[in-house]
């Protein structure tokens, strides 16, 4: 029996057959690109990375088996908290690590920017910083603050505690599901939300102290310019 998964944002309707483990996207809006996203977990999936696996996928629907575990954004105990911390970082690094070259999804800024002015944007779901904010104002913004140079790798879009799945034992990281947005872009389009979702009030298992840790562990100095457009750009999404 299917049964509708109330949590997440994505667009599609979302159901879950807990008896077989398996998960189903459906959608009839062209901006959710099903395939795009069976393509992209299949991708990962060849390269290494582990991921939901594709059972079904057409346009307007996508079935995924599900990825055993639990996501780092569940009730983990507090010793096992640095832990998750340390598997997302480890996750983030190979997943940036794949060479570009190898990745035939595309989204960079030259892609994304065009996409983010020709979006609906949730006003009520704005971060704080930007809460009143009016359309015209975000789009401004985004122009005005866009980042010269881009450190390309290979991101997953919208990399986030809830879409990393960890075996609750051994930590260690079991798949990433919601790939919709993976591609080429600037590192710091997968850095800025995750280090966001690890101080988010949504979160409270984690902290500053989290994020902080996630950067040493991946390896990279805070870059508060590219930090802030990232998040930015991610109000459109």
């Amino acid at each position: 029996m299917w049964e509708t998964v109330t949590i997440g944002e994505s667009g599609a309707t979302v159901t879950v057959d807990r008896r077989n483990g398996l998960y189903r996207k459906v959608s009839d809006d062209p901006r959710d690109d099903l395939v795009g996203e069976g393509a992209r977990l299949t991708w990962l999936r060849e390269h290494g990375i582990p991921a939901a696996e594709v059972i079904e996928c057409r346009p307007g629907l996508l079935v995924t088996a599900e990825v055993p575990g639990v996501s780092a954004a569940g009730e983990w105990p507090e010793a096992s908290c640095p832990r998750v911390v340390d598997a997302l970082a480890g996750l983030t690094r190979a997943l940036h690590s794949l060479p570009i070259t190898d990745c035939p999804f595309d989204r960079r800024l030259a892609v994304v920017i065009p996409e983010a002015l020709a979006a609906d944007v949730d006003l009520d779901d704005l971060d704080d910083e930007r809460a009143g904010w009016t359309r015209d104002e975000l789009a401004a913004e985004l122009i005005s603050t866009r980042p010269p140079d881009e450190d390309l790798v290979v991101c997953h879009g919208d990399l986030c505690p809830p879409n990393v799945v960890l075996d609750p034992d051994t930590c260690r990281v079991n798949g990433l599901i919601d790939a919709g947005r993976l591609g080429v872009a600037d590192r710091w389009a997968d850095l800025a939300l995750v280090t966001r979702s690890l101080t988010d009030d949504s979160d409270p298992q984690y902290g500053a102290w989290a994020a902080d840790r996630f950067l040493k562990k991946y390896g990279v100095a805070p870059h508060p310019r590219k930090n802030d457009f990232y998040r930015l750009l991610d109000e459109f999404f």
